[in-house]
């Protein structure tokens, strides 16, 4: 079929109509294209399709640095101009707090900040992933391709810093030799690296099984250049696995990276925000919050305490701890729990008090002015908004990485009635792909 494509979606495809009026998502292609397409699967409300040719290509559509792109799943986007995206991500809020937060158009007009874009559009990325399947000829390491079935080797990947785009041929290539005649499992392979302090981190991510580790230390060092090669253990079924263990098979056992000016340290099963420009903005706006509050009652920051629910390893506790009179900080996450203490230490932070724990469960008790909360995908569970409801903060701010579940929990907070969104601040952290950070602003509404 012959389809115009309209505009871009929240997700790796773009969206057009057939003549009946039916909605079709179709992959490889970019708002403003002209497209022959073929069907992939068909459903009552909408299809899916695939771009077999672009006859007419979007005045927005340019030529990527990436041969990959429209095969690898990495870069969705990697066709649509840089311009294009931000205004698609913008849309893509503002849809999220219309539809699913409920909010009229005037209010999503007043909230709704103009989006920021921290760093270049390329080589922006600190981490990288590696899928691995196995064939006759031995391991395949590369990267998903669009469908998340097939894996795409690859030469080099500009999304991440030039000096290291050529790192995930060499971990796939030190990986498969160490491979052959060894009979390796593994489940995926985890890349960081760092433009601020040179680190590389190679994680192989393993079943709890026998492992050659001192020759997989000196092959992934000697091939790669990494100055960290540890080993994450997981078992269970594949969409359940949990963590099972932890080793050091050479060099530092936890990635350093420079955030808000300091050092930090990440172990390999910890989240840390893959754009570290676009961490420093992040941190800038919940700092912003801080200094405004403090401005609002004629203090200062340092005479605020505040709570860093799902802390991490601490991305917002440091450079809140920096500039505050107190920070307490809870995470559920137990290496993460540790990299955030193991960060207080070496930082000589002794104004926080790290809590183990889920933020629902384990909301901290001393009244504090300011509420820093940077959830999973999966947003705020319903314990976590009425334990929200409850306190006497007079500023919640709420970081996310999904607009729609921001959007649900900007709804059931308000509905709560302890608070009012005032401001969404949308980040573009992942240039690229339709992926958008929020950072939304919530005052005491009674």
């Amino acid at each position: 079929m012959r389809l115009h494509v309209e505009a871009m979606t929240y997700g790796p495809a773009a969206i057009a109509h057939e003549a009946d009026g039916k909605a079709v998502f179709v992959e490889g292609a970019v708002a403003g294209d002209v497209v022959e397409a073929e069907l992939t699967s068909t459903q009552r409300r909408f299809d899916r399709a695939r771009t077999l040719e672009v006859v007419e290509p979007s005045p927005e559509r340019v030529a990527p640095p990436c041969p990959l792109v429209g095969l690898c799943g990495g870069c969705p986007w990697g066709a649509l101009s840089h311009e294009a995206q931000a205004r698609a991500k913008e849309e893509n809020v503002a849809s999220a707090l219309a539809r699913t937060g409920g909010l009229d158009a005037p209010r999503v007009h007043e909230v709704l900040q103009p989006l920021v874009s921290p760093s270049e559009p390329w080589g922006y990325r600190n981490k990288v992933e590696l899928a691995v399947a196995r064939t006759e000829r031995g391991l395949r390491l590369g990267f998903h391709d669009l469908s998340g079935e097939k894996v795409v080797a690859a030469d080099a990947c500009p999304l991440l810093p030039s000096r290291f785009q050529k790192l995930p041929k060499k971990v796939a290539g030190a990986v498969s030799y160490l491979a052959r005649g060894h009979g390796l499992e593994l489940l995926r392979v985890g890349i960081r690296a760092s433009e601020r302090t040179g680190e590389v981190e190679v994680a192989l991510w393993t079943p709890p099984s026998g492992f050659p580790r001192a020759l997989a230390a000196k092959v992934i060092a000697e091939g790669t250049g990494a100055t960290g090669v540890v080993r994450v253990m997981q078992k269970g079924p594949e969409k359940a696995r949990r963590l099972a263990g932890f080793e050091v098979l050479g060099g530092h056992a936890r990635w350093r990276e420079r955030l808000d000016g300091h050092r930090m340290a990440v172990s390999a099963p910890s989240f840390f925000q893959v754009n570290t420009k676009g961490a420093d903005t992040l941190i800038e706006l919940v700092l912003g919050n801080a200094r405004e509050l403090a401005e609002r009652a004629s203090s200062s920051p340092e005479e605020l305490g505040a709570w860093d629910l799902y802390s991490g390893a601490g991305t917002f506790t440091l450079p809140l701890a920096r500039r505050l009179d107190w920070v307490e900080a809870v995470e559920a996450f137990g290496p993460a729990v540790r990299d955030l203490r193991a960060n207080l230490e070496a930082a000589s932070l002794e104004n926080v008090e790290a809590v183990g724990g889920d933020a629902a469960r384990e909301m901290p008790e001393d009244p504090a002015e300011l509420i820093i909360c940077d959830p999973p995908r999966a947003g705020l569970s319903k314990e976590a908004v009425e334990g929200l409801r409850d306190t006497r903060a007079e500023l919640f701010v709420y970081v996310s990485c999904d607009p729609q579940t921001l959007a649900r929990d900007v709804q059931r907070l308000e509905r709560a009635g302890a608070w009012r969104l005032t401001r969404v601040v949308p980040a573009d952290l992942f240039p690229e792909t339709y992926h958008v950070e929020c950072v939304a602003t919530f005052e005491r509404s009674g």
